[in-house]
């Protein structure tokens, strides 16, 4: 079932398979997800993942990445769906970049944008 309300950029609230999502874009991607394992491409998936960053054992922000993909490859990403770039994302992205992804080699991150 689908059920839209708008949000402070524009974009519709969706229900997809009783979760609530920020926009159209992440509802798709959710249920492309789920397509994909199916196909035994991806073994799981979660959304909403809460990072936080520190630097220097100061709290600086939380970051919440849309969705950590598990693929059948044994990699892992993460996914943030993107329709607009805000200087707030863009700055949280790069403290992502600099003080998360160096600590966890594993994990690969990944913008889609729409």
């Amino acid at each position: 079932m689908w059920y839209q309300r708008r949000n402070k950029f524009n974009a519709s609230s969706i229900f997809y398979d009783g979760n609530k999502y920020d926009s159209k874009a992440e509802a798709a991607y959710a249920k492309d997800l789920d397509l994909l394992i199916k196909a035994k491409e991806v073994k799981k998936w979660e959304r909403q993942i809460k990072i936080s960053i520190d630097i220097n054992g100061y709290h600086i922000c939380n970051y919440f990445v849309d969705f950590r993909v598990w693929k059948s490859d044994g990699q892992i990403e993460l996914v943030e769906v993107k329709g607009m770039e805000t200087e707030v994302w863009r700055l949280k992205r790069k403290l992502l970049e600099a003080v998360y992804l160096p600590d966890h080699p594993e994990e690969k991150y990944v913008v889609v944008k729409v």
